[in-house]
Order: structure tokens, then C-alpha cells, then sequence
């Protein structure tokens, strides 16, 4: 589906679903939101969560509608989806109009009252289109803010504004949350081409304000980085001097110049390196240069009919590659910046055919929403692999910290009823394990408040700032006092987080007691609910007295929190 409309900056459009027929029309800013599948005759009763399978047909999957709303530096995004009870999804509309959010937060680094007020009004017309479809709460909405809005020191001003006007919550995701979307989106690419994954790949997303850069190997994150070249960036650092068209673009080709020398000392030049581009600039591309490109697929995008076709669209002012194009405004502003960046990233890798992924991060969202917003294990894997990373440059006992996660990690899943957290909480359990040792590699004394201070002020692929801050916590409370209110960092916390940091340290003290010998003995586990008490059995160990004192010395806290206390019973 074309999730770029064809029509003007000043109009909302809303484009169909493949499977519906007839071109959306445009609506005018007071013009009431229809929605693509009410043309079609086929909107949803309010509240309804799909087809129920007639009398003595098989069952089918559940369904809802949910959507998610993207807030970028030049437009705000709507995707709406049916997801199903089977962790699929099906687009049924995508709404998009312009705002000047990055233009003003790049600039000036605040967000505008006027600004502010007309994504209130947006919003506010993307919700009526929510309630053709019965859309309701939280669980169903996604709101995200990208660049523009985290980079204006009034971010808290604009989504509190948000919020008041029409009850949405407004996440700003940062660049690790941005970077796991878009691993998630190529993984499956990979694992259909052993010859892609097994070859060094450059995952490459040019934005309005930043450029989000990947690089993988044989299905492994070997680096990811967030560079401030976004295409509206470059065009705002151009605006005073109001070059011609030639001049424009050699001062774009020197800045570009300036970020790729950046990058060339820890992304090396290879043979058989393959760039792999995402975003709605260079999809328009690959569409205008292919004629047949199936979305499910990787375009391959000759860079030299890439260079003449950035060499046309730089020589043209707006209006004319809106005429000649078929895009909207919002495109047509940052259009030319962005092809160039991949155009000189590709000659700078000496790539001679770009590919091009249909992936969006509206849809990477609508996939974890579909997934109950779990995390693949090819995620896992990727962020275990960078705390272990991380554990190395600070000479931690790596088979110590790799059996304790391990135990944790078995705790997690046999106290599903006590703890009752989502799967996404035993990733985190396990890397607070693999790197609450880390503080010793400051001082051995207070080395839990050491840890968490490394580990929050490390980069962990995929791991958010407020997933670091948990995972540091969880550390920081391996031993001694439990949480306080007091505490830095843990005072910051809503009540559902501290519940989380709590519930995760008290079960790492238990699986750090199961190893208080070091010599990862304890290979089996079983915990029994006797009476009102939990009682963890070591199968293959009778004499588990060190460990019991271990516990006896720090396992307080899991009284604390779940109410009951814990004993080691060893057995044959």
C-alpha cells in the first residue's frame, strides 16, 4: 500500500487498504474525516473486535483495531491496522498532514504555540477517524514523537498539552527504541538471504532530523549510531544563504561529506557491503525507478539511475517536483536532501545497487503491538550480546554472570504467578544479572551504586533510556538495602516501574545466592509452593547449606516483596 499520498500539504489524505477500491479524497482542514473503508461501505461498528466464524466453520483469529500515530519533524502519521489474535496485522488506512514541528525544534529548540495547538487540532481529526473504527483506550492507540519533539526543551509542555486537549499519551522514543524497530524490520530480510545476512550489511534511515545507521554481520548488531543529518536539518542550515540550485547542492555534499568521515573510521570500507535503505524518500525512489516492486520484497535501486534521478528532483523547486512527481508538499520539502545522503553513502561504499525495504516504523510498532509487545529472540539475543560486550570492557567474571542470568532468567519464568510481569521484564532480569557486577571494576566498595551508574550511562543496543535506568536499579539492588524513596533514580519512577524493580531485584538476589559458591554447581532448579513459604529445589546438589546462608543474608527482600519467604532445599 502507499502510505504517501498523492495530494496537497493543506489537505489530510487518507489512502485505502489494497483490497478496497477507489481513490481517497482530499478533505479540507474543517472538512469532516471519512475513512477509507466507510467510502467503501465497510467501516466497522463501534467497538466491534472483528468477524465471528459462523455456526460449524473452524475458528478464526480474533480480531482488533488498533492504530498508531507517528509525530515527526514535518508531518503527523496515522496507521491504522486490524491486528489478530495469531500476532498479524492488516493496514487499513494511512492519514498523514504536515506540521512544522522539526522546522521550529532544530531551529530554536522550542516548539511554538501556534504549533503546538495545530498538532492539538490533528490529533483531534485523526481521533474522529479512530472513532468510525470504535478505537478506543489506551491498549488500542499508539502516539509516538520522534526527533523534533525530543530535541525541543519543551517536549514536556507538548505532550502535557496533548494530553489535556485529547486524553492521548504522548511517548517520545529515543534513538534506541527507533534503532529496534528497524532491526526488527530487516531481521526477516536476512534470514530469507543466508548470502545478505552472512554479508556485511548498512541499515541506513535518513529522517527529517537524524540519520539512524546500522550495521550488521551474519545476523549480529556490530555498531548502530544516531547522526544529527536529517534532510530537513540540511535544508534549514541552507536557508540564509539562499544559494542557486548548483550551489545548494555542493554545500549538501560538503556537510554530508563532514557525517560520512565520521563514520569511516568504525565502519570501515569492505567488499561485498550491502546498503539497505529505509524511509519514505528513498521508497519513493525505488517506486519511481522499478516498475514492479512487490513491498514484502528488497528493491534493487541502481545507484547510478539513483544519481540521475537526485540530480533531476535537486534542479526543481517544490511545486515542480510536486507537478512532475505526483507528491504531496510534505515530500516534496525534503525530498531532494534525503536521496542525497543515500546516493553519497552508497558511492562512499562503493555500492552499486542500493536495496530498499518498505519497512516504516509505524508498522515496526503495529508488529510489537500485534506480538503483545514482546521481544523477538533475534532481539534478545542482540541486547545480551551488548551487555556482554559491556561486562568484558569491565572485567567482569563473564561465567559467573552468564550462570546467574541463566538461573534468573529460570526464575522469571517458574514465578510467573507470583511476579505476573510480561515477558519483555526477563530481558531486562537477565542483563541486570550479566552487570551487577560491573561496579567493582570502579571500586569494590559501594560497587552496586557503581553499576548502576555504568550501566545507565552506557549504550546497550535496543535498550531504552528508561529501560537502562530499570536495568541499573535491578542491579543496583542486588545486595544491601532495598529501595527507597530517597534513592536516586529510583524516586523518579511511576509506581507500575518501581513495582518492576522491586519484583526484578529481589529475584536476582535469589539467583545470585543459587552461585554464591562461583562454581555454577546449581545447574537445575524447581520452585514448590509448600504451606507459605516458596521452596527453590537444586536437583543434583544435596548440600545447599552455603547457599541457604547466602540467602539468609540477602534474600529478605523477596519476603518484602511477595509476601513469602524463600528457602533452598537440595536433592538427588
Amino acid at each position: 500500500m502507499n502510505d504517501l499520498p498523492r495530494e496537497g500539504a493543506d489537505h489530510l489524505r487518507i489512502s485505502a487498504a489494497p483490497a478496497q477500491g477507489g481513490p481517497a479524497g482530499g478533505l479540507s482542514e474543517d472538512a469532516p474525516l471519512l475513512s477509507s473503508a466507510s467510502l467503501s461501505g465497510n467501516a466497522a461498528e463501534p467497538g466491534s473486535i472483528g468477524n465471528t466464524a459462523a455456526e460449524g466453520e473452524p475458528d478464526r483469529p480474533q480480531v482488533r483495531s488498533v492504530a498508531v500515530i507517528d509525530i515527526g519533524a514535518t508531518s503527523i502519521r496515522m496507521s491504522v491496522a486490524e491486528l489478530t489474535s495469531d500476532g498479524d496485522f492488516r493496514t487499513l488506512d494511512t492519514l498523514i498532514q504536515a506540521v512544522d514541528l522539526g522546522r521550529e525544534a532544530f531551529e530554536s529548540r522550542r516548539l511554538s504555540r501556534a504549533t503546538i495547538e495545530r498538532s492539538v487540532s490533528i490529533l483531534r481529526r485523526f481521533q474522529r477517524v479512530l472513532r468510525e473504527y470504535g478505537i478506543r483506550g489506551s491498549s488500542n492507540i499508539r502516539v509516538v514523537a520522534t526527533s523534533a519533539v525530543r530535541e525541543a526543551a519543551n517536549r514536556l509542555a507538548f505532550s502535557d498539552r496533548i494530553y489535556i486537549a485529547t486524553g492521548l499519551v504522548v511517548e517520545i522514543i529515543d534513538e534506541a527504541e527507533v534503532n529496534r524497530v528497524t532491526f526488527m524490520g530487516i531481521s526477516p530480510h536476512l534470514e530469507e538471504n543466508p548470502e545478505l545476512r552472512a554479508a556485511r550489511s548498512i541499515v541506513v534511515e535518513v529522517g527529517g532530523g537524524t540519520t539512524e545507521l546500522l550495521v550488521l554481520r551474519d545476523g549480529n548488531m556490530l555498531r548502530s549510531d544516531t547522526l544529527r543529518l536529517g534532510s530537513l536539518r540540511l535544508l534549514q542550515s541552507l536557508e540564509s544563504l539562499n544559494p542557486s540550485a548548483g550551489r545548494r547542492r555542493q554545500l549538501m555534499e560538503y556537510q554530508i561529506a563532514k557525517f560520512i568521515d565520521q563514520i569511516s573510521d568504525s565502519v570501515p570500507q569492505e567488499p561485498d557491503t550491502q546498503l539497505i535503505a529505509i524511509g519514505g524518500d528513498v521508497r519513493f525512489a525505488a517506486r519511481h525507478l522499478l516498475e514492479h516492486w512487490e513491498p514484502d520484497t528488497l528493491a534493487e535501486v541502481p545507484t547510478e539511475a539513483l544519481e540521475k534521478l537526485t540530480a533531476e528532483v535537486l534542479r526543481l523547486d517544490e511545486d515542480a517536483v510536486v507537478k512532475r512527481y505526483g507528491l504531496s508538499y510534505i515530500e516534496a520539502t525534503t525530498v531532494a536532501s534525503a536521496l542525497l545522503v543515500y546516493l553519497l553513502l552508497a558511492k562512499h561504499f562503493s555500492i552499486e545497487r542500493l536495496l530498499v525495504s518498505d519497512s516504516n516504523l509505524r508498522e515496526g510498532l503495529l508488529n510489537e503491538m500485534a506480538v503483545g509487545g514482546n521481544w523477538a529472540e533475534a532481539f534478545r539475543k542482540q541486547i545480551l550480546r551488548s551487555a556482554f560486550s559491556l561486562g568484558r570492557k569491565c572485567d567482569f567474571n563473564e561465567e559467573h554472570a552468564m550462570h546467574v542470568a541463566g538461573l534468573a532468567s529460570e526464575l522469571f519464568v517458574q514465578l510467573r504467578r507470583e511476579h505476573r510481569l510480561p515477558e519483555r521484564f526477563e530481558v531486562l532480569l537477565h542483563v541486570a544479572a550479566i552487570l551487577y557486577q560491573v561496579g567493582s571494576f570502579i571500586n569494590t566498595r559501594s560497587s552496586h551504586k557503581h553499576a548502576m551508574y555504568i550501566i545507565r550511562n552506557s549504550e546497550l543496543f535496543g535498550l531504552s533510556q528508561g529501560d537502562l535506568l530499570l536495568v541499573g536499579l535491578v542491579a543496583r539492588y542486588h545486595r544491601r538495602a532495598s529501595p527507597q524513596p530517597t534513592h536516586e533514580g529510583y524516586a523518579t519512577l511511576a509506581r507500575e516501574d518501581r513495582v518492576v524493580v522491586s519484583k526484578l531485584a529481589a529475584i536476582l538476589r535469589v539467583a545470585i545466592a543459587l552461585d554464591e559458591t562461583r562454581s555454577g554447581r546449581v545447574r537445575q532448579l524447581r520452585c514448590v509452593r509448600e504451606s507459605k513459604r516458596l521452596i527453590v529445589e537444586t536437583p543434583g546438589v544435596e548440600d545447599v547449606s552455603i547457599e541457604q546462608l547466602a540467602l539468609r543474608q540477602n534474600g529478605g527482600m523477596f519476603l518484602e516483596v511477595f509476601g513469602i519467604p524463600v528457602m533452598f532445599r537440595g536433592g538427588r
